[in-house]
Order: structure tokens, then sequence, then C-alpha cells
């Protein structure tokens, strides 16, 4: 191979690779950086492919000092997407096995779903609840409008518990379940209400239980920036009592952040969590935009859990009338 061929494919790698290195570097660092590069950060996961193609464009060349280099980003990229913590973080914290006596896990297939307004169409949202035997049910951007449709299609039939707070624009929220529900308090100091709701999986009065945490964080955008990383900080402390737990909502965040990682790993006084997504190696499954925009996909509507829940069967599907996507999971819950 000629002398400027050779060139040639260099500057090539160089081009693909110099993106993956610059969004690598603010991914890497935990600084409060400025929106516009929190709102590149989020697309991480798709530099896996740039740094690929990096590595096939620098093969030919045949010069270790540009093979090695891109060889480390693709590395680094796969690393991130399949994160190595998470996985031993999820097998660590698996209930114990249980003795010949010890009831049964309980099992509970949940729902989550931005209803962008209260758009969402009411008949999918149904229809994807009966098809997947959903036990648990949160919507976030849920309006007065919207649970009127929701009750017009009979979801009362199959989640007939409701803790629900209609509210017009983004602020609205609801939780639908098959089980008996109880509110018990809100996640202080956010931008949008957030509900952490009780529910009873065993006999009443046994403890048996899950706590769920309807999540909805403001978007890391101009100022409110600062607002986001407040709401997830203060999600943690929410989440940082004993029990099994779900946080279940749009986090406006992927595991990308090290806001939502340090989330997950107990900033503000909580403690360790676990994003099912990650855990099940589905992070290039993306919950946003569905419509109207003209980028790839990000994770931004997150289950999580404490690591005494273990998570299978988790999966996406877009719904009519919002650019969120839906995201099931069956979880196990250890019963006392």
């Amino acid at each position: 191979m000629g002398h400027r061929a050779h060139h040639g494919w260099l500057w090539s790698a160089g081009l693909v690779a110099a993106p993956v290195v610059v969004v690598s570097w603010f991914r890497a660092v935990p600084a409060p950086w400025p929106p516009l590069v929190v709102q590149v950060v989020a697309f991480t996961p798709w530099l896996a492919f740039l740094a690929a193609a990096a590595v096939l464009l620098a093969l030919p060349s045949r010069r270790a000092w540009a093979i090695l280099p891109a060889a480390i980003l693709l590395i680094a990229q796969l690393i991130w997407l399949f994160p190595p913590e998470v996985f031993l973080a999820r097998q660590g914290g698996h209930p114990q096995v249980r003795g010949p006596d010890a009831p049964a896990p309980a099992k509970l297939t949940v729902m989550n779903l931005n209803a962008r307004l209260g758009g969402a169409d009411s008949a999918a949202i149904v229809r994807l609840v009966r098809d997947h035997h959903v036990d648990l049910l949160t919507v976030q951007e849920h309006s007065l409008e919207l649970e009127k449709r929701l009750a017009r299609a009979d979801l009362g039939s199959v989640l007939p518990h409701r803790v629900s707070h209609p509210r017009n624009g983004a602020a609205g929220s609801a939780v639908y379940s098959s089980f008996r529900l109880k509110e018990v308090g809100l996640v202080p100091d956010t931008a949008f209400s957030m509900p952490v709701v009780r529910l009873e999986t065993g006999d009443p009065g046994a403890g048996a239980g899950l706590t769920v945490i309807n999540v909805h964080t403001h978007s890391p955008v101009d100022i409110a920036v600062h607002q986001w990383r407040s709401d997830l900080t203060a999600v943690a402390r929410a989440a940082s009592g004993a029990g099994p737990t779900l946080l279940a909502g749009d986090f406006n965040a992927t595991y990308d952040h090290w806001e939502f990682r340090a989330m997950l790993e107990g900033a503000g006084g909580g403690r360790k969590l676990v994003d099912v997504a990650t855990a099940l190696g589905s992070r290039l499954i993306p919950t946003w935009p569905m419509r109207d925009y003209s980028l790839p996909g990000v994770t931004l509507d997150h289950l999580v859990t404490s690591p005494d829940v273990s998570s299978s069967g988790y999966s996406v599907h877009p719904v009519k009338g919002t650019d969120h996507a839906a995201v099931i999971a069956t979880l196990e819950i250890q019963l006392p």
C-alpha cells in the first residue's frame, strides 16, 4: 500500500475517532457540565459504532500507534455499554436461597410510560397492560382527560387500584395496580410531583410489599439543568429506606450521565440501586424519541430497583400519541 493511501486511512480513522474522544472525555469526567454537553452525553451508546469504524479504518494503515488507541477507545465504549459493576451488583443483591417453608417470591409485571401531556393512546395502553399481564402501571404527564379515557377503555377492570394526581402540562402522575396501593408521601423539592406509593403483595399488615416511586425529573435544558441534578439527588434520598423498592419513570437521564450513576450509587444518603435495562444488557433499546425528531434514540425511561429485587423480561414498546416508549419488565420480590 502506498504512502498516500496509508495517510488516507489514518486521516479517515482520526476524523471518525475525534467525536468519540471528545464525548468520551465528557462522559468519563464527573463534572457539572453545561446543558448542551449533558444532552450530547446521552447519545454515548451510539459511539460504539463510530469507535468500531475507527478501528476498521485504522487497520489498513498497519500502524500500531493508530490501531491500538482506536481499539482502546472501542473497548471503553463496550465496557460502558455493558458495565461489569452493574452485573456484579445485580448478582450480589439477589435474595438468598429460600428454605423449604419460605413463601414463594411474588412476581410482578410492571410497566412505565410518559404519556406526553396526556396525549398517549388510552386503548394502546390498556392493550399493552392486557397483553403483557401487567400488575403495576406508572404514568408521567398524566392528565384528567387521559384518566377519563383510560376509564372508558376499561383499565379499571384489570388494574382496579389507583393513586392519581392528574395535572395539566407535564406535572401529572398516576399509579395503577392489581394490588392494593397506599400513598405514603412525595419526593420533596422536585420540579414535578413524584408520589411514593406502597404496594401490598401479601396479606394486609403482613409487611410484604414494594415501595414504588413514580419518577419524573426536569429535563436538563438551560438553567433547569440544576433542577435536574437536584431531582436525581432527591430521588436517591427517597429510595434510601429498607425493603424492596422500585423507581419507575422518566428520569430524563441515561446511564452515561454521571448524575444518574451517582443516584444508582446512593448519592445524597441513599442506597445502591440497579437499572434494569443496563443489568439485562438492553442499553441500545431506546425509549425516546419515538417520533417528531430525526435523532438516534436514547434510554431516558427506566425501571430501577433495589438490589434485593430481581428482574427479567425487559421490553420496550412504542405507544401512539407520545414520544416516549413504554418499558415493561417482570420483577421478583421475596416475601418475608
